[in-house]
């Protein structure tokens, strides 16, 4: 429907945060981890500025979080990708779906939902509800049950989360986050996703969606996330503080660590560039920690590390 499906060529990865706040140390994990994944393997490295949930958006995040990239030695290749520029293109891709009756208007609401267990039970899929301000959803015709994760190994997701059919457009008119970001991976040849584990299981969905559209399935390899007490990630939502913009290499080093890389603290008086070559040719997948979450404790001196 959107491209050929010939196999990738040359390793393309990418970053793709939410310019909802500024990088925090868990972000930066993510984005240190897909960097080095791409430039170990010979690979360029994209950003793309995921704006498409515009109530979340705080101005000016965009340019701080470049800003913030460079200054951790984290340079991209090719144009940034804004999701804003792209509603054109998800709404003819949309009508695509909505032509082959892969589309249909949901009336459900979440509380609702909640109370048949929290997975939808295809309630709207026959009655043929008129699209106006209705939730859309894609029918699910390919579901994925497993996939090969490139730090850890196989992953297995239950069937019922594999087999729902899940919103593409929302109630209010936004394009959701689950056909965007497919849309945009196709649409820049992505062929390796390197990413935080808070999107594991949501990666049957999109590699389900990869083979409606016919266009070619990248590689998926989820990082440990970075938290602050078992269950609590980092994030912007949680107010996680901002990583130094100033004195990156104290920072970049402990996030090195928490990819499995222990640098020679000789390092901390060497620049941001000379680090991250260094962390390129020591880069290993292997090394990568397969937990799901590992807890942060920072003091102003010194970052520490808890597996869970």
């Amino acid at each position: 429907m959107l491209a050929n499906t010939s196999d990738f060529g040359a390793y393309r990865g990418r970053f793709a945060p939410s310019p909802s706040g500024p990088l925090h140390f868990g972000s930066l994990v993510a984005a240190l981890g897909s960097y080095l994944d791409a430039k170990a393997h010979n690979g360029k490295w994209l950003v793309r500025i995921e704006d498409i949930d515009t109530p979340r958006i705080v101005s000016g995040s965009d340019t701080l979080i470049l800003k913030t990239l460079e200054n951790y030695g984290l340079y991209w290749d090719e144009s940034i990708r804004y999701q804003s520029a792209c509603l054109a293109h998800y709404q003819t891709v949309l009508e695509q779906l909505i032509s082959k009756d892969l589309v249909y208007a949901c009336q459900c609401t979440r509380k609702q939902i909640k109370q048949h267990g929290g997975f939808y039970n295809g309630h709207c899929r026959e009655l043929q509800l008129t699209f106006d301000s209705q939730a859309l959803r894609l029918k699910q015709t390919i579901p994925t049950y497993q996939f090969s994760d490139l730090f850890k190994g196989e992953i297995n997701v239950e069937s019922v989360f594999s087999e729902e059919d899940y919103i593409i457009k929302r109630r209010d008119g936004l394009f959701a986050y689950q056909l965007v970001v497919v849309l945009d991976d196709v649409a820049q040849k992505i062929s390796h996703i390197v990413r935080g584990a808070d999107l594991l299981f949501p990666t049957v969905r999109q590699i389900s969606l990869f083979k409606q559209l016919g266009a070619p399935v990248p590689q998926f390899g989820h990082l440990p996330l970075a938290v602050a007490e078992p269950g609590f990630k980092l994030s912007k939502q949680n107010y996680a503080a901002a990583i130094d913009m100033d004195k990156p290499q104290q920072t970049l080093i402990a996030a090195l660590k928490f990819l499995g890389i222990n640098a020679n603290k000789t390092l901390l008086d060497a620049s941001v560039d000379e680090i991250i070559l260094w962390a390129i040719t020591a880069w290993q997948r292997k090394n990568v920690p397969a937990n799901d979450e590992i807890q942060l404790i920072t003091n102003e001196t010194s970052f520490t590390f808890k597996p869970l």
